[in-house]
């Protein structure tokens, strides 16, 4: 996940560091009415039994809506979330008509390897590269796909390296694909602060802490990345089951080292990170989504360059970071939108 609130302050002002260093205005915007976070309640899902599929590396846990001959959308969770984020936004894109999956990213909920040989590897490659084995064990050709932390950044990589697959993309605080080089440069304090959790993951005493204390602590991540959500324990403790996934930890763990550089991606997916290394532009319809969560960074001036095809972008004032959960109107309408 991207940081927490002190970092979004900063990012504007550290924007080439993190090579979204353009300051071209964003485009126009058809802005939707404010949304606002609202007290959520754990309603069970709509979406009917979770489905398996061996993609890759993978045994793939995944939730499936909507009519059989709709268009395809992929909807993604970050971290430390999972599919229940989208408890909303899928029944509502099935009502439109729209063939929704929601799949378990690796580490999380019922998704597994198939060996426990495999590394466990959670740079953005190898979790992009899962995404393109669950289509193409599905037999789908092309989708939207749209997501927010972790998920975000997939589908902007997805978007950036396999164009053709792809109808459109949402994304949650832009364009997130990481620059191995650029995370090498120090921020501002305020901003390394935010920085927290990572820092704490580079360490053996932070294993031994996620592991111990996972359910505590990616709480406190909720209510620091959305301060204004007024979730409800049932709501917390849906996700939270994910989080006991055997190879949770491993994940997280090695995806916040690789991007600090102290942990070696696999060198099958070295070719698609010196792609992603180049910063590659997004030609595909593309929308993006802001919040408080992203601060300064909000009106997405750092990355509207990085959109080279139909574009928009919104803004969320009084979301926080999970906004398909807490503004799940204004996300349906953006995959929509992006779609149509």
């Amino acid at each position: 996940m991207i940081s927490r609130k002190q970092f979004t302050r900063a990012l504007a002002a550290t924007a080439a560091i993190v090579a979204l260093a353009s300051c071209a205005p964003a485009g126009p915007s058809a802005q939707p009415p404010p949304a606002t976070a609202s007290a959520v309640t754990g309603n069970a899902p709509s979406w009917g039994p979770i489905k398996q599929i061996k993609a890759g590396v993978l045994d793939i846990g995944y939730a499936e809506t909507g009519p059989a001959n709709g268009k395809p959308v992929i909807l993604l969770h970050g971290w430390p979330y999972d599919i229940h984020s989208y408890v909303d936004v899928a029944p509502a894109l099935a009502a439109a008509g729209f063939r929704v999956f929601v799949p378990y990213l690796r580490g999380s909920g019922s998704t597994t390897f198939l060996s426990p040989a495999t590394v466990r590897n959670g740079q953005q490659a190898a979790v992009a590269t899962d995404i393109i084995n669950f289509m193409d064990a599905l037999g789908i050709q092309r989708a939207t796909i749209a997501g927010f932390d972790w998920g975000a950044r997939t589908a902007t990589v997805l978007a950036a390296l396999w164009p053709d697959r792809f109808a459109g993309l949402v994304s949650v605080s832009g364009y997130l694909i990481t620059n191995l080089k650029a995370n090498q440069q120090p921020l501002p304090p305020a901003a390394e602060l935010g920085w927290w959790y990572q820092y704490y993951f580079a360490t053996e005493r932070g294993v031994q802490g996620y592991t111990r204390n996972r359910t505590e602590f990616n709480k406190l991540i909720w209510q620091g990345g959305s301060p204004k959500w007024q979730f409800d324990d049932a709501t917390y403790q849906r996700t939270a089951q994910s989080f006991a996934n055997p190879d949770h930890v491993a994940i997280v763990v090695h995806n916040y080292r690789w991007r600090l550089s102290l942990a070696p991606g696999e060198p099958q997916y070295e070719a698609l990170e010196q792609k992603l290394a180049a910063a590659p532009m997004i030609t595909i319809p593309a929308i993006t989504i802001a919040s408080d969560f992203d601060g300064a960074a909000a009106n997405g001036a750092g990355y509207r360059d990085k959109f080279t095809g139909r574009y928009d972008h919104r803004v969320l004032p009084g979301i926080g970071h999970n906004v398909p959960q807490e503004a799940p109107r204004e996300f349906t309408k953006a995959v929509i939108d992006v779609t149509g």
